[in-house]
């Protein structure tokens, strides 16, 4: 007869007894509760950001249950606030390609001195939020506040979370996560303040697949939402002839295979200690072979990238390498100008420019001039194609001359028109 299995005794027992504790607390009180998250998205995006929301919410329903829904969405300044638990956010970081972060708001109080800011302090559990020896970056916002000096109100608060996120406990070295920075937002207005968590990390612009950019490149986000204002499908032919790192390019081959924007890269809250790694891991794998089957469809249309760059195609060639997904993007060195566009059926063609501006244009060149000439190529050889072109000024936006619609966009600190429409109607 076998020996019996000895049951863990002494020190040892004492931790998986602190272990299971601490693991149900965060359980209790983060994973099981639902709490308030805010989108911060781009001026100009917040429509797009809201839809988004609610397709998180629908799909998290597909994926984990009904009770992973999203609830009361609001549009305020800045991006939108909604209510649902913590591992639906995290869906949220993967799907959403407008939103530039993603904050958890978990903590309000009014302090209208430092004594009251501590007490505030002490109070919050940071070890069921933020992992074990992880000392967040503190950034300090204030408005009409008594408190308002940021670097004071940072100074108060970062040595109550080193001793609060010390690793005292042993129980905690699974929770320990090296290399993932983490922020803490505090925001005072008339004497209240709010803390939030940023759950992204690096912003969600960043999607983790270019390793090379051109200069000034367009913002994935900015992309994203043109391509969507488009009304971009899996049918249309997407021509983007003045490419530069690729970024329209490869946003629309994501989007016509449905594969989630932040599917290749890591986020903060991947070491929280609220972090449901298998719901996270079964969600990804779910969205990609979902992706897969469309990668898979036979016939899929091109994706034509052009540049007058050889660096520009020669980055976005290696760029489209590394995953299959992008293997039908055919980057071509060539002037837009020169360009014969494919033939379409029914008016599925998309084509998308952003032409060189600001620091990527040369300041002896007519950049209106350069406006008119792209619109009469446009209506001389796109016409019936659904376009966007993004304009630095009305100036610019004139000189088309197509008479299409303003979708008004701000990037790299300008306010930019991007005239959107279908060419010729």
């Amino acid at each position: 007869m076998q020996d019996p299995v000895p049951v863990a005794a002494g020190p040892f027992k004492t931790i998986l007894q602190n272990t299971s504790a601490f693991e149900k607390r965060v359980k209790r009180r983060i994973s099981a509760r639902p709490h308030v998250f805010f989108a911060v998205c781009p001026p100009g995006l917040g429509g797009v950001c809201e839809h988004e929301v609610s397709q998180v919410s629908q799909k998290a329903q597909e994926i984990f249950s009904n009770h992973d829904k999203i609830s009361d969405i609001k549009v305020l300044p800045g991006g939108i606030e909604f209510k649902t638990r913590l591992k639906t956010a995290c869906l949220a970081n993967m799907l959403m390609g407008s939103a530039t972060r993603l904050l958890m708001r978990f903590a309000s109080f009014k302090a209208d001195g430092f004594r009251r800011l501590e007490e505030q302090i002490k109070a919050v559990d940071w070890e069921l939020y933020l992992p074990a020896e992880t000392l967040p970056d503190i950034r300090v916002t204030t408005r009409k506040s008594r408190l308002y000096h940021s670097k004071a109100i940072s100074d108060r608060i970062s040595p109550i979370l080193h001793d609060r996120l010390s690793l005292k406990d042993a129980s905690r070295h699974h929770n320990t996560g090296p290399g993932i920075s983490q922020t803490l937002m505090v925001r005072g207005e008339n004497d209240r303040f709010e803390l939030s968590l940023d759950m992204s990390g690096t912003p969600l612009y960043k999607r983790g697949i270019k390793e090379k950019v051109a200069k000034a490149p367009l913002r994935e986000t900015l992309a994203f939402a043109i391509l969507t204002r488009l009304g971009l499908s899996k049918k249309d032919t997407l021509v983007d002839p003045m490419c530069g790192s690729g970024t329209f390019s490869l946003e629309g081959a994501m989007m016509q295979c449905a594969l989630p924007p932040g599917v290749f890269r890591s986020f903060a809250f991947e070491t929280w200690p609220g972090f449901e790694k298998k719901s996270f891991a079964h969600a990804r794998h779910r969205l990609m072979d979902a992706a897969g089957t469309h990668i898979n469809t036979p016939n899929l249309p091109p994706i034509l990238a052009q540049d007058l760059s050889q660096t520009a195609i020669d980055h976005l060639k290696q760029t489209c390498s590394g995953h299959r997904v992008f293997q039908r993007i055919t980057p071509v060195c060539d002037d837009f100008f020169n360009m014969t566009p494919p033939p379409i059926k029914d008016s599925q063609g998309v084509v998308v420019l952003n032409p060189p501006y600001g620091i990527r244009l040369d300041k002896k060149n007519d950049i209106s001039a350069l406006y008119k000439e792209i619109g009469h190529k446009l209506i001389a050889d796109f016409k019936g194609w659904r376009a966007a072109i993004i304009s630095p000024g009305k100036k610019e936006f004139q000189a088309l001359n197509l008479g299409l619609s303003t979708m008004p966009l701000f990037h790299g600190g300008l306010d930019l028109y991007t005239a959107i429409g279908r060419i010729g109607k």
